[in-house]
């Protein structure tokens, strides 16, 4: 049976190896092998972050909307206890952006969360 040589994919894997490590400093962007080992451990961080992005955006949102509605005289839990029984569908970026952009549309929201929370 014949040898059979795997020059040219060797060379198109070592060749995305190092185009993913190229930012790295020193041997980590210049050797395969610490390349490739900076290339993994890139890929699993920004995997694993792409996930942890959600979470630390809604915790923003929160923390934005808590601010305001604070402004308003209630808490974060007081005002979306409210909106829930006003029926107000709206998510927390929205709310938010909202409180960063608009704060009286926020404070006309605020409001109808305090209506609905005396009945």
């Amino acid at each position: 049976m014949p040898r059979v040589k795997s020059g040219a994919a060797h060379h198109a894997r070592k060749k995305k190896i190092m185009q993913a490590a190229k930012g790295a400093r020193g041997g980590r962007s210049k050797l395969y092998k610490s390349a490739k080992e900076t290339a993994e451990r890139a890929m699993r961080y920004a995997y694993r972050d792409r996930r942890k992005k959600k979470s630390e955006f809604r915790a923003l949102w929160i923390t934005r909307i808590n601010a305001a509605a604070r402004g308003q005289g209630m808490t974060y839990s007081t005002f979306m206890a409210g909106l829930r029984r006003a029926g107000v569908d709206i998510n927390r970026k929205v709310l938010a952006d909202l409180a960063v952009h608009d704060l009286e549309a926020f404070a006309r929201i605020a409001e109808m969360a305090k209506t609905s929370d005396r009945s």
